[in-house]
Formats: C-alpha cells, sequence, structure tokens
C-alpha cells in the first residue's frame, strides 16, 4: 500500500514536501492536489514511472502529457513560446489551465506527442504542487486523475488510495479537491484553440 500524507493545503509542511520530492526522486508516481483536481506525478526522466502511469490511467500512445512548473521561466525551457502565447500564459498562470506548446529538446522524447513533438504545459495555482516542483527543482511529468470507467475524477484523497493504493507508491491528501480537469488550450500554431472546457473559464480564448 502507497504512502499516505496530510498535507496542509495553504502552509505546505516542508518535511512532508521533502519527503514526497524523495520519493519522486527515486522514481515513484505519487498522487497530489492540483486547482482543479487530484492528478498523477511523476518525474520527467523516470521512464519505469511513466509507464506506470500510462497503465493506470490506460492511456494511449497519442496521449499529449503535461509538465507541471513552477512558473513562467520553467516554460521557457521546456516549450517554445512565441509572443502572443507568452501574454497569454503570462495573464493565465498559475490558474486552472494546460497550454499545449512545441516542445524544446530538453523534453524528452517519450513525453512528446510523438508526431506533433508537442507538450502540454501547466502552473497550478494550489501551494502543494508549487511547493513540489520547488523542491524537485524541475517539473514533474503530470496527469489528471481520471480512472478507467470513471465519468468523474475523485475528490477525496482516502478514496483514491483505497482505489489505487497498490499502484502509486504516495497519496497526497491536501484536502478535496474540483471534479472538473483544467481547460486545455492549444498555442501550437500561436492562435488559441480550446480543446477541452474545464475548471478555468474557456470562453477567454474564444473572443
Amino acid at each position: 500500500m502507497s504512502q499516505y500524507f496530510e498535507i496542509h493545503p495553504e502552509t505546505p509542511q516542508p518535511r512532508l514536501i521533502r519527503q514526497a520530492v524523495n520519493i519522486l526522486e527515486a522514481g515513484g508516481v505519487i498522487v497530489y492536489p492540483t486547482d482543479s483536481t487530484y492528478a498523477l506525478a511523476c518525474a520527467m526522466g523516470a521512464k519505469e514511472a511513466v509507464d506506470r502511469i500510462r497503465q493506470i490511467r490506460q492511456l494511449p500512445e497519442r496521449h499529449n502529457f503535461t509538465l507541471t512548473c513552477r512558473d513562467l521561466s520553467d516554460i521557457g525551457t521546456y516549450a517554445k513560446v512565441e509572443n502572443t502565447a507568452y501574454r497569454l500564459l503570462k495573464a493565465f498562470t498559475p490558474g486552472p489551465y494546460t497550454f499545449v506548446l512545441r516542445a524544446t529538446g530538453e523534453v524528452p522524447r517519450r513525453l512528446q506527442h510523438p508526431k506533433r513533438k508537442s507538450i502540454g504545459i501547466r502552473v497550478p495555482d494550489h501551494p502543494i504542487a508549487r511547493a513540489l516542483t520547488e523542491g524537485l527543482g524541475e517539473p514533474m511529468m503530470t496527469t489528471s486523475l481520471l480512472l478507467p470507467g470513471d465519468d468523474l475524477p475523485m475528490t477525496e484523497a482516502e478514496d483514491i488510495r483505497e482505489r489505487i493504493g497498490k499502484l502509486v507508491d504516495l497519496v497526497i491528501d491536501g484536502g478535496p479537491c474540483g471534479m472538473e480537469p483544467s481547460t486545455v488550450v492549444d498555442l501550437y500554431d500561436g492562435k488559441p484553440v480550446v480543446l477541452r472546457r474545464g475548471a478555468g473559464d474557456a470562453s477567454v480564448f474564444e473572443e
């Protein structure tokens, strides 16, 4: 069974964050809270952990993975950002949005879309997510926690541990999360195209 940390959603305990980061650095898979839903995550370079997440979610080969970043400075390292896209990112991060951009060479190829060579970029407005990426010193590979056969994500960490506790290394309980995943906006060609409506306001990209 996975480890289970109760971490304060507004003032995360540094000791527990450090332990969670240690699990990520060791190639572990974690469940953590975001400003939309609970999500799965691992270190970018942890190939076996990425494969485990694929199996848990039963993801197709062409799934667009996402990097959870600390802030805008991280984004420029892992994604090619034109001026128009940068202005949108600056206006809507941190927040419940995922932006699909052209990946740079810093992104492992197995995380990029196989044909488009794109990557999702996310900067959640959540202290626990921010503390994890700061502690790790690089983005986490992440995907929302919507299990096969479910129409809606689970909102309580205890339920998540009961359901998939044997498949992950750590479940972080940061209190209840929402039921809507992030809004996904494609900025691959510079012009915003809404791919999924979620917790963020999609209408601002459709004006």
